[in-house]
């Protein structure tokens, strides 16, 4: 006997676009029209206003200088050239932000927990000020701190390697000369291979000594290649010569303010979801551990962290978002970001809307990115198995 008929391919399709289709049909045609009057009639204002609608302007000289750049820059260089120096520049100050507010933040969530009144009692105060204060007010605060450091000759000198000056913070760095480009090349080859091995091996190296062994081998096949290319490598600490600091990585003042302030107010916020993570845990995990006599320190790394990450990892990858989207508050003390750069561009060309769409998908694409990265961590969490019962 033959089955029954299916519903057809009309029915499935206004089964597809849901109830009320005409009245879903006539507000996507009127939105289209809006949308496509205000496109004409913006159009025709650029076109009145001799002002060439396109990315073609991107080609042109930008004539306008940019404080700090991680590439090399010139005002003759085209708006092109200077989108992307804005462009790295916000992708360092996200990059580096992140890092250093997980790691701020994870030490001050489980130092929220400690027995100690006092130090409990200061974290809890640290998160409460830093959360309800603006972070635009925060940014002001720090870049007032950063201006206020002493000229270079008087400079603040912790540690004996690093000096805090009104022209920025200038810390040790590592430099390479010398490098061959097939070093390169065979460098990110022993690390794909390490890595590939690894993976494959997963079931039978796991944890922390897995984790260190892949580490070892990796900086063993790396430092070997760069020493037989002869690349040469130095530790470049800051010095006082004269009336300025030389050596060293220098951070100025305004790239100190945001990073310091990105880092302080996004660590607040982190320490609050690594401490309601642990909390989340049940007790009776504690109290399993420590009836086989492990160590609070192991405790907290092997048995209650890895349990803690799957609520911690979605609430922080909130707050990476937040990161990098408040990282375009960098135009109001002034270092040259993404919105800095494109703000002057439009300025100087009269492209606005252009350079509001490049705003628009560079921010999106970055956003993107870190959530697909950290979605595809959190995924790795959950195939472990972990189980809070």
């Amino acid at each position: 006997m033959p089955g029954p008929k299916g519903p057809g391919s009309f029915n499935a399709f206004l089964g597809w676009w849901g109830r009320y289709p005409v009245t879903q049909f006539v507000v996507f045609i009127g939105l289209l029209a809006i949308f496509w009057i205000m496109g004409s009639n913006t159009i025709e204002t650029m076109h009145r206003l001799g002002i060439t609608p396109g990315f073609g302007f991107l080609h042109q000289s930008a004539n306008f200088a940019i404080g700090e750049s991680l590439i090399a820059y010139a005002p003759s260089d085209t708006f092109a050239r200077a989108v992307l120096a804005g462009l790295l520049n916000t992708i360092a100050i996200a990059l580096s932000g992140c890092v250093l507010a997980t790691v701020l933040g994870v030490s001050l969530g489980i130092a929220r927990l400690s027995g100690n009144f006092l130090l409990a009692g200061l974290v809890r105060w640290y998160v409460e000020v830093v959360r309800n204060t603006p972070l635009l007010l925060q940014l002001f605060f720090w870049s007032a701190v950063t201006h206020a450091f002493p000229a270079p000759r008087q400079a603040i000198n912790p540690f004996g390697v690093i000096y805090l000056s009104n022209r920025g913070i200038s810390i040790p760095s590592l430099q390479l000369h010398d490098i061959p480009a097939s070093a390169i090349a065979l460098s990110m080859a022993i690390v794909l291979t390490v890595v590939c091995l690894a993976r494959l091996r997963a079931g039978k190296r796991t944890g922390a000594i897995g984790f260190l062994s892949i580490s070892f081998f990796v900086l063993l096949g790396v430092s070997l290649v760069f020493h037989l290319s002869g690349a040469q490598a130095n530790i470049d600490v800051p010095a006082l010569h004269g009336f300025n600091i030389t050596g060293g990585l220098n951070l100025t003042p305004e790239f100190a303010a945001l990073l310091i302030g990105l880092v302080v107010n996004s660590s607040a916020t982190i320490a609050e979801i690594v401490r309601s993570g642990i909390q989340s845990v049940p007790a009776g995990q504690w109290e399993s551990a420590r009836s086989l006599g492990l160590q609070p320190g192991k405790i907290m790394r092997l048995v209650i962290l890895p349990q803690a990450l799957r609520v911690i990892i979605p609430l922080m990858t909130s707050s990476y978002l937040d990161l990098t989207k408040n990282s375009s508050l960098a135009v109001a003390i002034g270092f040259p970001d993404l919105v800095s750069v494109l703000n002057t561009t439009a300025n100087q060309s009269g492209q606005v809307l252009e350079a509001l769409a490049i705003i628009v998908v560079s921010y999106l694409t970055l956003n993107l990115a870190v959530s697909a990265i950290m979605n595809r961590y959190n995924q790795r969490i959950e195939s472990r198995g972990f189980s809070l019962r």
